[in-house]
């Protein structure tokens, strides 16, 4: 299984972004899919997760509200709609797949992708 993360970028604070990650060589379906975060000097951290039909939803705190998590199982695709941003929010965001679980923990995560970076200017 292969995600690819994009979308990351330069933004001022109260601006918005559009992550997507897509996810290749497995049954999209089978994964819960989430967003992690970590930024620099930090640990990587839960942003927000989607069950695997999508009719679920689970945010960290310090997004909700915010952001919106999102999937299109017939494109293999999530997405992750970053509005009201933050200096803080700033970090390396990552697409993972978990097939247990409910995908806020990253012990269960199966499959990252590469992180891309989001950067929020005050």
């Amino acid at each position: 299984v292969q995600l690819q993360a994009s979308g990351g970028g330069l933004v001022q604070a109260g601006g918005s972004l559009r992550l997507s990650c897509v996810v290749s060589g497995h049954t999209f379906t089978f994964y819960y899919m989430s967003w992690f975060r970590q930024a620099p000097g930090k640990e990587r951290e839960f942003v927000a997760t989607i069950s695997r039909s999508g009719d679920s939803t689970y945010y960290a705190d310090s997004v909700k509200g915010r952001f919106t998590i999102s999937r299109d199982n017939a494109k293999n695709m999530v997405y992750l709609q970053m509005n009201s941003l933050k200096p803080e929010d700033t970090a390396d965001y990552y697409c993972a797949a978990s097939a247990y679980g409910n995908g806020r923990s990253s012990d269960n995560v199966d499959y990252w992708g590469k992180g891309t970076l989001v950067t929020v200017s005050s």
